[in-house]
């Protein structure tokens, strides 16, 4: 019989704050984190804002010298990965370090290290490239560096799987606890390419919004004069724990984590299949894994990322969930931090575990003008208290990859 798994602790880097609490309340406020590029000088680009972090300080769990060792995302890690086993209350000791695991994937990486170290190769020359470049860009050294700095000596990976990182990540730590190959696993996503060539190429590629004129009001799930995601940055990390194991230290615990799947759509390199077909099978796998009915779903945290999918994943959720689609809430949390790219399941999956700990929907902002093929029950601008007994969480990547988890409240 496989082992149960429980949240029990949460870290978080967003555009809405630097910390879980920050965040959280940001959410429940309907906080928009969007606004113009401060990274670069953005003026001539299609597009000239972004959903930003602002005001992160490092220092309080890197060293300046360590500091030099890393591009940004995997700072994020690193500080929302320390967040959480604070939250968590785990010292990770010899007794229990080969016990404890990391998978935090990026569905990028090091983008801003590569453009600037290939602007010194060309430059200054080969000599001038600092030794430390190939540790700062590869997605898995967030993972390794919080393997290092915290001590844990149990599996060790790296998710790759563009929007769905942070989902996956989380998802395959959920089922390494579950058949016994560690007691505890850190998990969960980071990304930071708000540099010139992300922008540039995304908005080549026409997915994102090109409201200039008015940032606040660009990123608008299920509305209908939705044009595209807003680009984010930041870091999710959860502990999950084998319910034992954290019951007989006594942690606190959030939910149970319950369900996972993943499938692919083989269809389309960026577009999913017209009727969703590929997310649809995703849930309706996870909530089998969870061995739940799809009534028993209170709360879908959707992937939602303010573009024509979103009418796609909305058909996706009625065909899982029939009348009930209807009875119960979802919600775009994009719509206030931006699409955090391989980050956004990290943190999705947080502010999934609090709106069941809290009781609290997230609402979808911005959304104005509801597109009539998005007519769910979508929070609309404003949280909602209501009780969840459990909630799904959707991230779907380029390349046709998903991923979705269910959690609910622990039963005893």
């Amino acid at each position: 019989m496989a082992r149960r798994v429980v949240v029990t602790g949460l870290g978080t880097v967003s555009p809405l704050g630097n910390s879980v609490a920050e965040t959280w309340e940001g959410i429940k406020a309907g906080k928009n984190g969007v606004g113009s590029i401060t990274r670069f000088d953005a003026k001539d680009y299609p597009v000239t804002f972004a959903a930003e972090v602002r005001g992160f300080d490092p220092l309080p769990w890197i060293s300046k010298k360590e500091l030099k060792k890393m591009d940004l995302f995997i700072q994020y890690a690193v500080a929302a990965a320390f967040m959480a086993l604070e939250d968590s209350g785990l010292k990770i000791d010899a007794s229990i370090a080969e016990r404890v695991g990391v998978i935090v994937g990026s569905g990028i990486g090091g983008l801003p290290a590569i453009e600037e170290y290939h602007k010194v190769l060309m430059e200054k020359g080969p000599r001038r490239v600092t030794p430390f470049f190939i540790p700062m860009v590869i997605n898995n050294m967030a993972s390794g560096n919080i393997s290092i700095m915290s001590g844990a000596k149990g599996p060790n990976s790296c998710i790759t799987t563009a929007c769905a990182t942070g989902t996956h990540a989380i998802g395959d730590s959920m089922r390494i606890i579950a058949r016994g190959e560690a007691d505890v696993m850190i998990c969960g996503g980071a990304e930071s390419v708000i540099c010139p060539t992300a922008v540039a190429g995304f908005a080549a590629a026409r997915a994102l919004s090109t409201r200039n004129d008015d940032p606040a009001h660009a990123c608008r799930p299920f509305d209908k004069d939705r044009d595209g995601f807003v680009l984010g940055e930041g870091s999710g990390v959860l502990i999950l724990e084998e319910y034992e194991h954290a019951r007989n230290r006594g942690a606190k615990i959030y939910c149970e984590a319950v369900g996972y799947a993943m499938t692919g759509d083989a269809f389309h390199m960026t577009s999913p299949p017209p009727e969703g077909e590929g997310a649809a099978r995703c849930m309706a796998k996870a909530l089998a894994d969870a061995n739940m009915k799809p009534e028993e779903v209170d709360y879908i945290n959707a992937h939602a990322t303010s573009t024509i999918a979103d009418a796609i994943e909305t058909k996706a959720i009625k065909s899982v969930f029939g009348e009930h689609a209807y009875k119960l809430a979802i919600s775009s949390t994009k719509s206030m931090t931006g699409h955090l790219l391989g980050a956004a399941g990290g943190v999705e999956a947080v502010l999934t575990a609090k709106t069941i700990e809290e009781g609290i929907l997230p609402p979808t902002i911005n959304l104005e003008n509801q597109d009539p093929e998005c007519d769910l029950y979508c929070v609309p601008n404003r949280a909602e208290k209501r009780e969840v007994r459990a909630a799904l969480s959707n991230s779907f990547g380029f390349g046709g990859t998903n991923a979705a988890i269910v959690m609910r409240k622990i039963t005893d």
